[in-house]
């Protein structure tokens, strides 16, 4: 078992929009089952490449969030074609912005393009937890955190906690 660091906020890294996968090599393989110990670890229910410090555009998703079944799924160059209906993820939370959670505005239902490890493409109609947890990465893979969907005096009020953290580290 592999557990890979978590990239966190402000990490500059996090808001750089990832680069589309060419091609499935052992090495991506590899990063994804270390992606996957590392989502169960934490504990968390989807993780994208540059959490981690790749820069492909490739994410994990399992809404059960089970560590024993492992039925997470690869999402290689998701695109969200269609986006419908409203709904508020009530408590949102992120692996890259620890100990902060907030209601996010996010769509109902969505259509996405992506492909599998065999570069396959497929579309996938999704709704419920797993369209919310897709949106949240797929946002990741394009340099937006969830704390930028938010208020300007929300975001304003968890940038102030990290400031206050990282100089109480430094002291």
């Amino acid at each position: 078992m592999t557990v890979l660091n978590i990239l966190t906020y402000p990490d500059k890294f996090l808001a750089q929009p990832t680069v589309p996968v060419q091609e499935v090599t052992e090495e991506l393989k590899q990063l994804i089952e270390d992606m996957a110990d590392t989502m169960y670890k934490a504990p968390g229910i989807g993780l994208a490449a540059n959490q981690v410090g790749s820069d492909k555009r490739f994410l994990i998703a399992d809404p059960l969030g089970d560590p024993e079944k492992r039925e997470f799924k690869v999402f290689i160059n998701p695109e969200i074609v269609k986006m419908t209906g409203e709904v508020i993820s009530e408590e949102e939370g992120c692996l890259s912005v620890p100990d902060f959670r907030a209601d996010v505005k996010r769509a109902e239902k969505i259509i996405i393009n992506y492909t599998d490890l065999d570069m396959n493409s497929f579309t996938l109609e999704a709704e419920g937890m797993l369209a919310i947890i897709l949106q949240h990465e797929i946002d990741h893979l394009n340099g937006i955190l969830f704390i930028d969907r938010l208020s300007a005096l929300k975001k304003q009020l968890y940038k102030r906690k990290v400031k206050k953290q990282m100089k109480f580290e430094d002291d």
